[in-house]
């Protein structure tokens, strides 16, 4: 409890069961009327106002306090009674004291409602989740003052709905949130809002044209960030086209010398005759330039299954294929098994006691499925190193080359001696980092004909984008700004999302993130 003394006066306390209970009175003092100030000691009555406060010992408090209503006697005043208030335990129609109306509404930001419930049960200060929403609701945004740097971006809400933030870049706070991405409500915002000098964004033209729209004088800022993730996507793109070049990457193992090997790739097989089947079905429908809907229902087919197949050069290509075997702590050992068969020793149990004296400590099972293939007179079934997945590569190659491993550079190396189409690419995309980091858009230029004449169709895309909005392009490689800030709050907003299951609207996700920036920042 937090009272002023010298304003109200103590006159009972108790216990009732687990509750503490505190009588008081206010003494008969001057108070000033809400509206006009005017002080005034006449009283008209009094009545008993009923006041929760934080706990004490582990124990509820309730407060029975008698308040004075008072005459305004000031004669230009519209009120003629008021009730008096003592600062920092009564509110007007609150009847939680400050400290503890401050306390649920903590909880309620930091925990959102059935965590705040929860927290405040313990603080025995019960309080059901509902409430600690409503509560949470009704507390006031701070106040918005139009940044000198705006950052916007947007966020997945729920499946294909999305929402915008906005995030002053100076002071790193967010400021607005809402749902939707397009452009009006953009240049809306901006317009309430005017002198905004620099707007960070990433490549989407709705929030390029709103920009546009709302703040016509504002410098537009492409994100570095995007800029290198788009390219990265389409290094991607690339090494998928290039699938086949990518065994090249990776060591070929020596063939086998049993005659009892297992059967080639090429070997016919059902699994393959049905790929080529649905290959031929699929492609002499697709000619006809029918949807892939209409050729699924006309094939009995799922959809996706039709836009693989529609979508693949050959049938090859439509084949699963079984992943190699991944290593494992036997992997050392194998030669030495092998070794040791050919010496005529057949028993796993005195292999497997063998190998553990040299430091094996796998179990005595995967000793005897190792050997198993010699019994039936075929080779051990040796690990093969996988392809690397196109994305490895993209992943490769947008790594600066003094950070590789040995593993990725000796990977570039044998795909760039198999496919000069990814050492091309390897080559554009070390260029444009060297223009990142030296912060130097002078050779854009050139280097956006040269993704136009490589013959690339990702990278001639990717060309043609960033010379319809060049002007940001170049403030994203020689400025500063960018939408770090932005990506930073986004993943808060998304924890504070899951923290409430999903379930969260947009005005009380809106008050949560804005709300618990601002706490963070005063509660560092």
């Amino acid at each position: 409890m937090s009272p002023h003394l010298d304003v109200v006066r103590v006159e009972r306390v108790w216990s009732a069961g687990d509750v503490v209970r505190i009588a008081a009175r206010t003494r008969e003092l001057m108070v000033e009327c809400p509206d006009c100030g005017h002080q005034s000691a006449r009283v008209h009555s009094r009545y008993f106002r009923t006041l929760s406060d934080v706990a004490t010992g582990g124990r509820p408090v309730l407060i029975t306090l008698s308040v004075r209503r008072l005459f305004c006697d000031s004669p230009s005043c519209g009120r003629r009674t008021f009730a008096e208030q003592v600062e920092g335990l009564t509110v007007r129609y609150q009847r939680r004291s400050p400290l503890l109306q401050h306390l649920v509404e903590m909880a309620g930001v930091l925990l959102a409602g059935r965590g705040g419930a929860r927290l405040l049960h313990i603080l025995k200060a019960p309080l059901s989740r509902t409430s600690v929403l409503f509560q949470l609701m009704r507390m006031r945004l701070p106040s918005v003052a139009t940044p000198r740097v705006l950052g916007v971006d947007d966020f997945a809400l729920y499946a294909d709905i999305y929402g915008t933030l906005l995030v002053d870049a100076d002071t790193r706070l967010p400021i607005a949130l809402w749902a939707g991405r397009d452009a009006e409500q953009l240049a809306a915002w901006l317009r309430s809002h005017p002198g905004v000098e620099v707007v960070c964004r990433d490549g989407s033209l709705v929030y390029r044209q709103g920009i546009t729209d709302g703040a016509p004088n504002a410098v537009q800022v492409s994100d570095r960030f995007h800029l290198w993730r788009g390219l990265s996507k389409r290094v991607s793109d690339i090494a998928a086209a290039h699938r086949g070049c990518l065994s090249a990457a990776v060591p070929q193992p020596e063939p086998a010398t049993s005659s009892s090997a297992e059967p080639s790739e090429t070997a016919d097989s059902p699994a393959r005759r049905h790929a080529k089947r649905l290959f031929e079905a699929v492609h002499a429908v697709s000619d006809s330039g029918r949807s892939l809907s209409a050729i699924a229902r006309e094939l009995g087919l799922n959809r996706r299954t039709v836009a693989k197949y529609a979508r693949a050069a050959s049938w090859q290509e439509c084949i699963r294929r079984t992943p190699p075997r991944r290593t494992t702590s036997l992997d050392p050992y194998l030669e030495y098994l092998r070794q040791r068969w050919d010496e005529g020793e057949r028993t796993a149990t005195v292999l497997h006691q063998e190998i553990v004296s040299k430091g094996y400590c796998g179990h005595y099972q995967r000793v005897k499925m190792a050997i198993a293939p010699l019994r039936r007179g075929l080779p051990i079934d040796t690990p093969r190193e996988r392809l690397p997945a196109p994305r490895q590569v993209a992943r490769w190659i947008a790594t600066t080359p003094s950070q590789r491993g040995l593993h990725a550079t000796e990977g570039l190396r044998q795909l760039f001696e198999h496919c000069p189409e990814l050492e091309r690419t390897h080559d554009l995309v070390r260029q444009f980092a060297a223009m990142l980091d030296n912060r130097d858009a002078a050779g854009l230029t050139d280097w956006l004909d040269h993704l136009a004449a490589s013959n690339l169709p990702a990278l001639a895309s990717l060309a043609k984008a960033i010379r319809e909005d060049q002007a940001a392009v170049v403030q994203g490689i020689t400025t500063p700004f960018n939408s770090g800030v932005n990506e930073g709050r986004i993943t808060d907003l998304k924890l504070q999302k899951r923290i409430m299951a999903g379930r969260a609207g947009v005005p009380l996700l809106r008050h949560r993130v804005i709300l618990m920036a601002g706490l963070r920042r005063r509660y560092p």
